[in-house]
This record gives C-alpha cells, structure tokens and sequence, in this order.
C-alpha cells in the first residue's frame, strides 16, 4: 500500500474511521576512535533515507443505508437510480497522529549535571504526560549510553527504559523498550558536532548492533518528528568523517556548518541553520518533510539564558536570536546555530545550564507535543457492503464544522495537480485501487481547514457500483 501523505506542525493528529471502523572539552570513552585532523568544506548531494513503513486505519464495512438528497448531485452528474446499493455513510472521527521524539545528546564533560537531570525528568515529566494524552509516542536516544557522573552519558530507566540503571557501567549496550524507547549508541556526541554525527549516523549501525540499519530504521513515516538538543555549546563540523572527535568546518556549505563567533554569529547561525534543515530533508523526504511541509520541529536546550519575559523562562520562535555571549552561568556560549534552527521550524529555546528546571522545560515540551496536534489530512478507502464495490466517482466528503451550522461537502478532484479549494483526490493503492489500499487525501487548503476545528464532524458518503464486484 502506498505511503499516506502527511501534513503536521509541532505534533500531528489523524482521522481513523469511528463507528464504521474497527478501530567545550571531549568526553571520555574507552570504547571510542582516535580523533581526526583539520577538517575541510564538504560538498554533494544528500543520500536517500528509509524507514519502516506506518500502519493505516482499518474499516469495517458498516455503511448505513438511506436515501440520498445532498444537492442532487455528485462529481458525475446526478445520483443513479439504479445503484447497488443505498447511500453508504462512515463516519470519521479524530485521533492524534503518532510522534517520534529523538533526543540528541551532548557527551562533553561539562554535562555530568545535565545528563542527570535528564534521567530524573524524562519519565515522570515528559513521557507520562505525553502517554496519559493517548497521542502515541516513542522515544529515541542518540547519544552515549551509561553512567552519568564521570562519563556524561546516560541511562534511561523504568518504565521508559527497558531495565534499572543501578550499577550501569561505561561501553555497556542500552535496554530498548520497544515499541516505546530506542537508545541509540555510536560513540561519544561532543559539543560541536551533534549535527554532523546524527546526521552521519542516520543510517550506519551502533556499535552494539541494536540498529543496523541506523536509528533511521526506528523512525515512523506516519509521526511527526519532534528533536531535543541538549547542549552548552555550538555548531562546527563537517559530515562524513570516520573518526570520534568531528574535525571543524572551514567552509561553509552543505555537509558543513559553522555557527559563527561573537562578532558573527548572527548571518553564520542562520546559515548554518539553513544547511543543516536542507540536508536533513534531502536525507529522507518521507520522514522530515519539504521545506514547504518540514515534518519535524527542532527545540534547543542550549546556553541561553533564561527568558525573563516567560512564567518558564523559554523564547518563542518568533523571539530574537540570543547573543553569542549572552549565556547561562556554565554555558560555553549560546548555542547560536541551533537557537537558528528551532527559529526556523517553529521550535522553543531553554536554558540547559546545570540542569536547572528541567522538569518545567521537559512539561512544556510534552504540552506542546499534545497541544500541537492537528488532524491527519488522508485515510483509507471505505469497505463496501459485502458482496459490492464502491463507486469511486460518488464518493463525497462532508464536514460540519463542531461550532455547528450546514454541512460543506469537500468536491473529488483528479488527483493533486487538481486540487483546490474544498477538494479532495483519491490517491490509487499499489494493488491499482481496489477498496481499502485507496486512501482519500484533503488538498492543502482543505486539510487546514479541518485541522483548525479538530472536533468537526466528517463523513463520507458513497454509492456502490451497479454492477456490483468485477
């Protein structure tokens, strides 16, 4: 079956059929590669990405029959008399769209404190509150796994992680928790490099094995994807490099980022930014998005300081770029590059000095996770009674909007190239369209509209074939 097409902000949400439906210093680790040399500009073209492919909403084929007077008329004229069957009608309900949250994580040495402000959080305050929403979720860990004091790495335990972190040593593999918790373990991430290694990394195997395809593989095509940068330093690297230490970017470009100084950071970091958000997308279209549709958002736990204008002390997107040197007691700076970034793909901005709050910024980020939520903008063909087929030039979308008032029905166009106003296409399954592998996509304005009213009524209304199956 084909791959839904998705539209999404910070998080996404879905329509599944109701009623009808079933349904700055370097990190020690023993483990780790000799350090590379003067690096330089990298260039070429972004690889293709994977990832397994999501699930679809299945339906029950519970249509109810009734007569039909909408405007006496469909996209082919008026309703046919001698249909096979009465008017089917499904009713679509809401539901939140799955999201992937990926934490990257600074292994230098400064962030002992923060590591464990992590660990003491991200169960209590992060994960149970996104759980007790019932968006589905699941957690990846790119980073180094084991004890946090001494080694700057990190343990997630119960009931995200797999298994107690008690006695945890240095170069010991992660416990998953599938289908909730991923930790994914290369080596060291020191505090210049997270975005070359991450990147570098999408597709090449940890050195426990866990992911041989790369954390790339735990991804979902069907959930937004929501990043974590926790990190007391900037951007400066190039990507591929083979070595454990990222060698620094001379030009930049793409592959290569450079966040700038405290006399220019202010265009570098928005370069920077810009590059990397390009090369992300190039790396896997399918799971980050277009730069007209990203399908991630980008928040930073960097050196800022805290935000005397916010209760919780974040910076909205639309705040200015915090100074290079304008910082939070342990910082090495501002983080200006990745502050560029979260600005770009509508992300917040915390303080990440000594791990203070963080049970503030960690509830925040899990309500924006919830409250972000939109409506999915495709679903799967409706079943036809049985022993019928479902004619695809009848099918119509009508939405009532939740405030109340006259139905809308949503028009069938062609295809995408087509859309409009209004509008919806019918995208064939890989089986060339039989019932149930069809989805039916809303067109962009169409999906924006349904996704400011998330309590909407919609329901889909169908004639069957009068020839009955072929």
């Amino acid at each position: 079956m084909s791959s839904p097409l998705r539209y999404a902000a910070f998080a996404a949400a879905g329509l599944i059929f109701g009623g009808a439906l079933s349904s700055a210093c370097s990190a020690s680790d023993s483990g780790g590669g000799s350090g590379g040399g003067s690096g330089s500009g990298a260039t070429g073209g972004a690889g293709s990405g994977g990832g397994g492919s999501g699930g679809t909403a299945g339906i029950d084929a519970g249509g109810t029959g009734g007569g039909l007077d909408l405007d006496g008329s469909l996209n082919d004229g008026n309703i046919n008399p001698d249909a096979a069957c009465d008017l089917q009608t499904y009713q679509a309900t809401v539901t939140k769209q799955p999201v992937d949250v990926i934490f990257v994580l600074d292994n230098s040495c400064s962030m002992s404190t923060e590591m464990i402000a992590i660990q003491d959080n991200i169960n209590l305050n992060f994960a149970q509150i996104i759980a007790s929403s019932g968006i589905d979720y699941r957690v990846i860990m790119i980073g180094e796994h084991g004890p946090a004091t001494g080694d700057q790495s990190i343990c997630i335990g119960p009931p995200l992680g797999g298994k107690p972190c008690t006695g945890v040593t240095a170069n010991t593999p992660p416990s998953n928790n599938p289908p909730v918790f991923y930790h994914y373990d290369h080596d060291d991430i020191e505090s210049w490099d997270a975005w070359c290694k991450m990147a570098d990394w999408y597709k090449a195997p940890d050195r426990y094995n866990l992911a041989p395809g790369g954390w790339s593989e735990w991804l979902r095509k069907e959930a937004m994807k929501t990043f974590v940068l926790v990190s007391d330093d900037r951007m400066d690297c190039y990507w591929p490099q083979a070595t454990t230490y990222y060698s620094s970017c001379s030009t930049p470009a793409s592959k290569c980022y450079d966040d700038g100084t405290s006399t220019t950071y202010a265009a570098a970091a928005v370069q920077a930014a810009q590059y990397f958000d390009a090369d992300l997308l190039a790396l896997d279209p399918l799971q980050f998005g277009t730069a007209q549709n990203r399908n991630y958002v980008w928040h930073s736990l960097v050196g800022v300081p805290k935000n005397g204008a916010s209760a919780t002390g974040e910076y909205q997107p639309t705040d200015a770029l915090v100074p290079y040197s304008t910082k939070c007691s342990t910082a090495v700076n501002s983080g200006p590059g990745s502050q560029a970034l979260s600005m770009l793909t509508g992300g917040l901005r915390y303080p990440v000095c000594e791990g203070v709050g963080f049970d503030v910024v960690f509830k925040k980020i899990a309500e924006g996770v919830i409250k972000g939520a939109k409506i999915q903008c495709d679903f799967p063909m409706p079943a036809p009674p049985p022993g019928k087929d479902l004619d695809p030039k009848t099918i119509q979308i009508q939405y009532t909007p939740s405030a109340g008032g006259s139905p809308e029905k949503f028009e069938q166009v062609a295809d995408a190239s087509q859309c409009k106003p209004n509008a919806f296409y019918i995208q064939p399954g890989a089986d060339g369209g039989d019932a149930g592998t069809d989805l039916l996509v809303l067109c962009d304005d169409t999906c924006k509209k349904v996704q400011g009213d998330n309590s909407a009524n919609i329901e889909i209304l169908a004639l069957c074939k009068s020839g009955g199956p072929i």
